[in-house]
Formats: C-alpha cells, sequence, structure tokens
C-alpha cells in the first residue's frame, strides 16, 4: 500500500474543487513553500514540502491524470507513469500570471522565482534555463516637473537636470581597471549558477561569489570601484505637449539609468501650478469678471482676461448677476488633438454701495415707474422712532 498522502489532503482541496480553485491554493503554497523564501534552517523542509505539493498539482491539474488517481489513487499514477513523467503538460506556468514578466521560456519554477534568484529545472522539459551573467535593462527614473497654466496650453521645452548611474567611461562597464581583464569565476566555472540535486529536480541558485556574472573581477576600475557604473548629472531638453494636466507623464525611453542590457526610461510627470485669475476644469478654464449695474441692465462691451491677452466681449442687456458667458477655443487644447476648450466667463453685477443725491433720484423714479413703494426713511430713523 502506498505511504504517500492523499493529493487532495496535500493541496487542502476538496475531490470536487475546480482546476481554478486547484491553481489558487497550489499559487499560495508555492510561494509560500518556496525554499528560497524561508529561514535556511527551514530550507530542507521546505524543499520536501515543496516537492510534494507540486507532485500533487502536476497530478490534479491534468484531467486524465487526475481521473486516473480519482479511481485507482497512487497505485495507478505510479503503474502508468514514471516519477519525473508525473509533471509532463502540467500547466505550471498560468497558475503564476500577474506575477510579472521574468523574460524565461519555460517551467514553473523560472517562471515565479527567476527574480529570487533561485532556479529549479527539470519539471518541464529543463527548457528556457538561465545562463550566468543574465543580463538587465537599467532602471527606470522618475522626475517631476512644474509648469504654468499658460504654458500647459501652448506647450513648452524645459530644460531638466536627472541625477543618474551611467556606464563608466573608464572601463566602459566591465568594472575591471583598464588594461586587466575578468576571470572565470572559479566556485560556478563560468555558469552563473551553483546546482544542487534534490529528488525528482535540481535547485540552481544564483552563484554567491560572482553573483551570476559568471566572471569575477580581481583589480577593480579605480573610478567606479568595480561597479560599471558611475552617477552623473545629465542635463535633458524635455518638450512638453499643449494639453498636459497635473499628473500627466511623458515617457522619455533611453533616458533612465543604464543597465548592461540598455538604459531604462525616463518618465516626467506635470504639475500645472495653481493660476491667481482661471481655474482649470478639464480643457475649459473658468474666469470671473464685475460689471457695473448699469452695464447688466443696458449691456454693452467689457474686457476680459483670456490666455493669451485681453478681449472684448458683449454682454447682452439684462444680463443677470451669475450668468456664464462662453468664448471659443480660448481654453486648453485637447492633449490626444481634440480640438480646444472653452473660457467659461462668470459675470458678477456689482450693486453700488454709495449713491449720490442726484443717483438716488433717477433710482427712485425708476422704482416708482415699476409700481414698487420708496422706503424713504434711513436706518437710523427707524431706530430713533421705536425708541422714542
Amino acid at each position: 500500500m502506498s505511504t504517500k498522502r492523499d493529493y487532495y489532503e496535500i493541496l487542502g482541496v476538496k475531490k470536487s474543487a475546480t482546476l481554478d480553485e486547484i491553481k489558487k491554493t497550489y499559487r499560495e503554497l508555492a510561494l509560500r513553500f518556496h525554499p528560497d523564501r524561508v529561514p535556511h534552517e527551514q530550507k530542507k523542509e521546505a524543499e520536501e514540502k515543496f516537492k510534494e505539493i507540486s507532485e500533487a498539482y502536476a497530478v490534479l491539474s491534468d484531467s486524465q491524470k487526475r481521473a486516473l488517481y480519482d479511481q485507482y489513487g497512487h497505485s495507478g499514477i505510479d503503474q502508468k507513469y514514471a516519477y519525473e513523467d508525473i509533471f509532463k503538460g502540467a500547466d505550471f506556468g498560468s497558475v503564476f500570471e500577474g506575477l510579472g514578466d521574468f523574460g524565461l521560456g519555460g517551467g514553473i519554477f523560472e517562471e515565479i522565482f527567476s527574480d529570487l534568484g533561485f532556479d529549479i529545472f527539470g519539471a518541464r522539459g529543463g527548457g528556457g534555463r538561465v545562463s550566468g551573467g543574465r543580463t538587465r535593462k537599467g532602471r527606470d527614473l522618475q522626475i517631476a516637473v512644474a509648469i504654468t497654466l499658460e504654458e500647459a496650453a501652448t506647450g513648452t521645452q524645459k530644460s531638466i537636470n536627472v541625477p543618474r548611474y551611467e556606464v563608466c567611461s573608464s572601463c566602459s562597464g566591465s568594472g575591471a581597471k583598464p588594461g586587466t581583464k575578468k576571470i572565470t569565476c572559479p566556485q560556478c566555472r563560468g555558469s552563473g549558477r551553483t546546482v544542487v540535486s534534490s529528488g525528482f529536480f535540481q535547485l540552481a541558485q544564483t552563484c554567491s561569489r560572482c553573483h551570476g556574472e559568471g566572471s569575477i573581477i580581481q583589480t577593480p576600475c579605480p573610478v567606479c570601484q568595480g561597479q560599471g557604473r558611475t552617477k552623473v548629472t545629465h542635463k535633458i531638453q524635455v518638450k512638453i505637449p499643449a494639453g498636459v494636466d497635473t499628473d500627466s507623464q511623458l515617457r522619455i525611453r533611453g533616458e533612465g539609468e543604464a543597465g548592461t542590457l540598455g538604459k531604462g526610461d525616463l518618465y516626467v510627470t506635470i504639475e500645472v501650478r495653481p493660476h491667481p485669475v482661471f481655474q482649470r476644469h478639464h480643457n475649459d478654464i473658468l474666469t470671473e469678471i464685475n460689471i457695473s449695474l448699469a452695464k447688466a441692465i443696458l449691456g454693452g462691451e467689457v474686457e476680459v482676461p483670456t490666455l493669451d491677452g485681453k478681449v472684448e466681449m458683449r454682454v447682452p442687456a439684462g444680463t443677470q448677476s451669475g450668468s456664464i458667458f462662453r468664448l471659443k477655443a480660448k481654453g486648453i487644447p485637447d492633449l490626444h488633438g481634440n480640438g480646444i476648450g472653452y473660457e467659461l466667463v462668470k459675470v458678477n453685477v456689482e450693486i453700488p454701495r454709495k449713491l449720490s443725491s442726484e443717483q438716488r433720484r433717477i433710482i427712485e423714479d425708476y422704482a416708482r415707474l415699476l409700481g414698487e413703494t420708496i422706503d424713504k426713511e434711513s436706518f437710523g430713523d427707524k431706530i430713533k422712532r421705536t425708541f422714542k
């Protein structure tokens, strides 16, 4: 009788579990028990557990193997498949979708843990192994640039300083002193990894001496101290298109930090400063103006500020305070070329606080024409009358 534990029990799922449920559970367990993610004293135990859950998943995720296992148990699997064949055809890769693209072609363990410096081969055909000295793209950088609303409307060009690492000009990025060369790492013999057999698969960890490069530097470059890169401040010109807004982001390829595979990218985040006159609403801008009572009643031309100077705007007779008028194409251009927004002008009617005797007489006459009662008694006179 087989001494192996039940596969469903190993994964902690019911026999009726769907494939998605099995994948989800295996993903959680694999990340939990991966030998490179546990303390050193727990590695051996984790390797055994990792091997056990992977074998269970390889069977239960395959419809034919699962059916055979459900009918005959471990004996049915053992009779039909060699130990290493259990893993053939298992869809390990899809279990870990969303963990990021590690740039590897095959095998569950390569896909999950390559960036941790830990590879496992033999689980799925052995393809896609990573050799020593794995190349990498340089790190992306991000920098913020503040501009005015006028600059956001017209587009602008800014000169910015970008502190970043670049390839050392002295050693051309090799890290070795000019005139000397790297030598093959004696610990991994140039492979960039050390391999330890463990049952049905091999555990391959990044070489601790050369850190996966496959070679070591005997005489470091005195300029970069063997790093192959030096930190410099580089001034670049950034063209900012019309229509950007706060939090708009521009990607400038190849202006990030240098890596062994190439440079990363620079991301420029835009901040549009608040404006003393205008408020922005998407591609429209809003401003307010004050007009006299006479202008509101009779109508006429008023001067209105815009982003490119003052213009004359006509208000019709009988304009009410709070009315909003639109000036076409006086707003912000659409970033994607879909026209220009409006300038929205809110009109506030100013009510005079003091009137001359002549002005008051004219207003009173106007009120009488409207049939309104005129109260000529002042507020002070009302107070005196009340307390007599």
